[in-house]
């Protein structure tokens, strides 16, 4: 059975989308961008900065089921320049080790004008 995982420390969908659905041990976390959910204003200093502020979203999400980076086992990340992609890459493996999830990454025109967004699936208990 499925289950609609909210975190108030996250941004709040901006369409008709979950958050994260929970389905077994497995955690669907939809693509987030860099907004800051206590102002609800988009983050777009910087790549680096933007990269951070997407997986500190991720983290507050996995935080609603008692799981970290640890436990994602894919990422999809979205760019709006494949420039971006070195960058994204050095805030990325701060963020995991090895062996580092399965993932890919794919230029395409991003919502709201960021730069970056980023899907992750989790196996947690």
């Amino acid at each position: 059975m499925k289950k609609q995982l909210k975190s108030k420390n996250a941004p709040q969908p901006i369409g008709p989308y979950s958050q994260a659905i929970k389905h077994g041990n497995m955690v669907f976390i939809s693509g987030q961008i860099a907004i800051d959910p206590k102002t609800n204003k988009i983050v777009t200093n910087n790549i680096v900065e933007e990269t951070k502020m997407v997986f500190q979203n991720i983290d507050n999400i996995l935080k609603e089921c008692d799981c970290d980076f640890n436990n994602i086992v894919k990422c999809s990340i979205f760019l709006s320049d494949m420039k971006l992609f070195e960058s994204v890459n050095q805030v990325y493996s701060s963020y995991f080790k090895e062996p580092y999830p399965a993932r890919e990454t794919i230029a395409v025109k991003l919502p709201k004008n960021v730069n970056v967004e980023i899907s992750a699936i989790a196996i947690c208990k």
